[in-house]
């Protein structure tokens, strides 16, 4: 009989008589030790799974990957793919670290600034994450623990200390901007979804013209058929870099 990931029990019974025990197998797959791959799992590696598996997402979605599914398109059966993951959770994980591969790794901060490279880096991100849209809806669901994304937050914390940012606010500051690339691309990804996006914005802004009375301040000042995400982004970004120029005592 076939379980939900299309494993079968006995392969399922196999594979988990070689697994860590429970508490050691607890959390993301980057807190648990690799094992040791029997040979003829060997051609597969976490890498050409995490690689396969952003192909599907981008081109299907999160609905349509399935472990069989990727065993298929890997040529692999899914005793091997088990071998390397536990679960469809595992190849999220694995998926959202390397598509943080694509955001280019800044240099280290140079002596005339922070802000730049913060703005730069934190656009950059945005476009990767625009170009997988299945992403932003599952980054605020897991630690993000996997090499490149740590490399990542580890250049936003440092550039945000070196701003003046004091430690005790250090993570505070880290998740609202991180929050707000996330929450654009989200918002992005949800208008886009729903079809013609023009006559959406159109269809928006005639109702709050036709409930000024109820709205006043969005049926005059909010421009609803402004669909220029792009512009919007950044100016909002300045808001909060400003933000951080304002409060932060440089060290």
């Amino acid at each position: 009989m076939e379980n939900g990931t299309g494993q079968s029990q006995a392969t399922r019974q196999s594979h988990d008589s070689a697994q860590p025990s429970n508490s050691e197998a607890a959390g993301s797959v980057w807190l648990r030790p690799r094992q040791v791959t029997p040979r003829q799992a060997a051609p597969l590696s976490r890498e050409r799974i995490a690689a396969e598996a952003v192909a599907v997402l981008d081109s299907d979605g999160t609905q349509r990957l399935t472990m069989r599914r990727l065993a298929e398109r890997l040529g692999t059966g899914a005793t091997t793919l088990y071998w390397h993951v536990d679960t469809k959770d595992d190849v999220l994980d694995l998926a959202l670290d390397e598509i943080f591969g694509e955001v280019p790794l800044p240099a280290p901060l140079a002596s005339d600034g922070w802000r730049e490279p913060l703005s730069a880096f934190l656009h950059q991100w945005r476009t990767v994450l625009l170009q997988h849209p299945w992403s932003a809806p599952l980054l605020g669901t897991r630690p993000l623990m996997g090499p490149n994304a740590l490399a990542r937050s580890e250049f936003l914390h440092a550039t945000l200390l070196a701003a003046g940012v004091p430690q005790p606010h250090l993570a505070a500051a880290a998740y609202a901007l991180s929050n707000y690339v996330i929450g654009s691309v989200a918002t992005r990804a949800a208008w886009h979804a729903r079809g013609d996006e023009s006559a959406i914005r159109r269809a928006a802004q005639n109702h709050l013209q036709a409930h000024h009375a109820s709205y006043p301040v969005q049926a005059e000042h909010v421009t609803m058929a402004d669909g220029d995400w792009d512009a919007s982004f950044t100016h909002g970004l300045n808001y909060f870099l400003d933000g951080l120029h304002a409060r932060a005592s440089p060290q």
